[in-house]
């Protein structure tokens, strides 16, 4: 048995390394999920984000020698958002076809609570992630990769910063700018102010 999720990882990484193509396939099961839902926040599009995680993991298995020890997670997150770059780059080059070719088709994730959650602030709460999505696609792609990682997803500061390779105080400004960028959002339309402030005093009232 592995003492812990790092050992086990490090040793799927040797596996691989070695050929075992199972052991890298067990890597990709256990993060293909987080590394689409990074995908199609970035791009805003269900099928290029599926393009773009196809592509990180086969740029990874090419890259496995290139792998330092770290945590593993932030070095997908990395080569995702890499690719995730450059199909944006590549986007502004061909302005006929947009980012918005095909609706985002992911559960969004923006709070988690308890199974036992009253079925009508369930719904409150999936509506104000639909408005939260939609919004998220209007921020910039430095902000919107930023507050995804962050917000969304859980990654630290210093892991956000090896994962983009800005500093830490642009890492915090792109975040503290987004969340702004996001509540002007929010505040602009009726329906989606009351869901907020309806999810703000709820959770103020926990604390």
């Amino acid at each position: 048995m592995f003492e812990t999720e790092h050992d086990r990882y490090q040793q799927l990484i040797a596996s691989a390394r070695s050929g075992d193509l199972e052991a890298f396939n067990q890597i990709v099961d256990d993060f293909q999920t987080l590394i689409y839902r990074i995908c199609v926040r970035i791009l805003g599009d269900a099928s290029l984000a599926e393009d773009a995680a196809q592509d990180t993991f086969i740029k990874a298995y090419g890259a496995l020698e290139q792998y330092q020890g770290g945590s593993l997670k932030s070095w997908l997150a990395r080569i995702a958002t890499n690719r995730c770059y450059d199909m944006i780059r590549a986007q502004r080059r061909r302005p006929a076809a947009s980012l918005d070719a095909q609706p985002v088709e992911t559960q969004p994730e923006w709070t988690v609570e308890p199974v036992s959650e009253h079925p009508d602030s369930f719904a409150s709460r999936s509506q104000l992630s639909e408005y939260l999505e939609r919004a998220l696609q209007q921020l910039s792609h430095d902000q919107r990769t930023a507050v995804t990682l962050f917000d969304i997803h859980g990654y630290s500061y210093d892991e956000i910063t090896d994962i983009t390779g800005a500093s830490l105080g642009t890492v915090k400004s792109r975040i503290s700018r987004g969340r702004l960028r996001l509540r002007d959002l929010l505040q602009a339309d009726d329906r989606a102010r009351e869901l907020y402030e309806r999810a703000w005093r709820q959770s103020d009232s926990k604390t």
